[in-house]
């Protein structure tokens, strides 16, 4: 059987295969602890610090300021609990949007459950934070302000540097979730103007399990998990030498093919809304009028259930813009956020190509994506 095209790049990435290489070498070569003084420890010690340079060259960070994790949920969880709490001398307050992943937004519902405050910002009908919002919402006891750089939904880009600005002029310090944005668009932190920065492996052709939180010198922080102080007591625990080097060659490709990897990422992305637009009447593309990342098409089919659409796609592996648990549908709370209406929310697919989507492939989902689409019976329609 010929397997399915993949169209689901924001969920994961394949790893690749020069990642995959350094990786297999590592694994087979380097098996000493990293922070033992002995040639063992020493030989994976300098394959540590030669992948945490890697992964700093990426984003402009310095290589002392890159923490490698467990992946994105542990960065955010890192990044929110641990600068918080190391700043709550200055107040028990947070600033954080309406769209954030739930690995910010529980975190910090979490604390809220223990008497932080908590501001969320709306975004407007493109998904995009106000940075006047985030200014406004910013009180004297603020310790920190989360706002992601680019939505895994939409693929919108928020105003994250004029954000930073606003927030560094009151004091906050600043967090962003940059998972799906790393590898697909230009990141440097300074920049931005951030504090913290996570990062998600899987999401830029490393394996699952891996990621990095990037923190400023300076920035007060409180780490979570504790023991043998390592990484300079920022994350304790024996480092995952052979993960570490793949995020580290990951981060190395993408800088190395950043700009081609950008136009072919769009190219694929605009060739596939073109034939869908073309076949289908009335097609809605969520944060059409933003700017948005060049490989995510967001896009409602109105008078369709994507549920029902994607059971008579096996052809096409994607996402939608609903959930359903227990026989209820659930419409998603970045659409309910825009102001989508649920109805359109059911109607919606995320789609999203990679580094290694073809031409051909793209006009083969979009035939099998408008077929399907005609051969819903008027019972399966929304």
């Amino acid at each position: 059987m010929t397997p399915p095209i993949y169209l689901d790049y924001n969920a994961s990435t394949p790893v690749a295969p020069e990642v995959l290489d350094v990786m297999t070498r590592v694994f087979r070569d380097v098996h000493g602890n990293a922070l033992s003084g002995h040639a063992f420890g020493r030989a994976a010690r300098e394959v540590v610090e030669a992948a945490r340079a890697e992964v700093a060259g990426l984003i402009g960070a310095m290589p002392d300021e890159i923490v490698f994790t467990s992946g994105g949920t542990e960065s955010n969880n890192a990044a929110v609990a641990g600068a918080a709490e190391a700043s709550a001398f200055r107040g028990r307050h947070l600033v954080v949007s309406a769209i954030e992943h739930a690995s910010v937004d529980l975190p910090c519902r979490a604390l809220e459950a223990r008497g932080w405050g908590v501001a969320r910002i709306p975004v407007d009908a493109n998904g995009i934070v106000d940075p006047l919002g985030v200014a406004s919402a910013i009180r004297p006891d603020t310790a920190l302000v989360s706002v992601m750089h680019a939505n895994n939904e939409t693929g919108a880009i928020q105003p994250v540097a004029a954000i930073a600005r606003a927030a560094k002029a009151k004091g906050a310090l600043v967090h962003s979730d940059a998972a799906q944005s790393i590898g697909k668009v230009g990141v440097d932190v300074n920049e931005l103007g951030v504090d913290l920065l996570s990062i998600a492996g899987h999401k830029l052709y490393a394996p699952q399990g891996i990621g990095a939180l990037y923190i400023r010198r300076g920035t007060p922080f409180a780490p979570s998990q504790l023991g043998a102080g390592h990484q300079g007591n920022r994350r304790s625990g024996t480092e995952t030498v052979a993960l570490d080097a793949a995020l580290g060659a990951a981060c190395a490709l993408a800088a190395r093919e950043l700009a081609s990897r950008r136009a072919q990422l769009q190219a694929m992305r605009d060739r596939l809304e073109a034939a869908l637009k073309a076949g289908i009447p009335g097609l809605i593309v969520h944060a059409g009028d933003a700017k948005r990342l060049p490989n995510t098409l967001y896009a409602a089919i109105p008078g369709i259930d994507a549920g029902e659409l994607l059971a008579r796609l096996p052809g096409v592996a994607t996402g939608s813009g609903a959930a359903c648990h227990s026989g209820v549908t659930t419409p998603s709370k970045v659409l309910t956020a825009m102001g989508v209406k649920p109805e359109i929310a059911r109607a919606t697919l995320r789609l999203t190509t990679g580094r290694s989507t073809t031409a051909e492939e793209i006009d083969r989902a979009a035939a099998m994506i408008l077929d399907a689409v005609r051969s819903l019976p008027a019972g399966a329609r929304a």
